[in-house]
């Protein structure tokens, strides 16, 4: 059995004439605001108002950035300044107390783990072993010596 596999689905349909569905909500949606705002409002603050709904609804209906829609760029800046950041590599730095000796500061400061040979010898034999067999099976492969 053959079956249709659609394609260009990332590509939205015009659905009334060159629009598609969200740009002529966005359209329709800033042309009521500017009617309600026409309406109710004295003609001045109208007017100023009325320019910032027209612009920002013909943004969210035709402007892309870095070939995203305008609607997705308000919601990173939104979650942007609204969510808390995490700093990994914001580097802290510790007062020495004079009271204490200089060699218990430096051990407390920075912690290096020590492997001894016997453990380095231990550790790179079984990673050999491993890397020589089969892990399915147990069995030698092919890169044995």
């Amino acid at each position: 059995m053959k079956y249709q596999v659609p394609q260009f689905i990332e590509i939205e349909d015009k659905i009334i004439g060159p629009l598609t569905i969200k740009q002529f909500v966005y359209l329709a949606g800033g042309a009521g605001m500017c009617f309600i705002a026409y309406r109710f409002l004295p003609f001045l603050i109208a007017i100023v108002l009325m320019a910032v709904i027209i612009a920002l609804s013909l943004a969210l209906a035709f402007y892309k950035v870095n070939n995203r829609n305008f609607i997705e760029l308000l919601e990173s800046m939104f979650n942007f300044y609204t969510k808390s950041r995490l700093y990994i590599w914001k580097k802290e730095v510790k007062q020495i107390s004079r009271n204490k000796a200089p060699a218990t500061t430096a051990l407390e400061q920075i912690f290096v783990p020590k492997l001894s040979e016997s453990k380095l010898k231990e550790l790179s034999w079984s990673l050999d072993i491993n890397e020589n067999l089969n892990p399915l099976t147990g069995e030698e492969g092919k890169n044995t010596k």
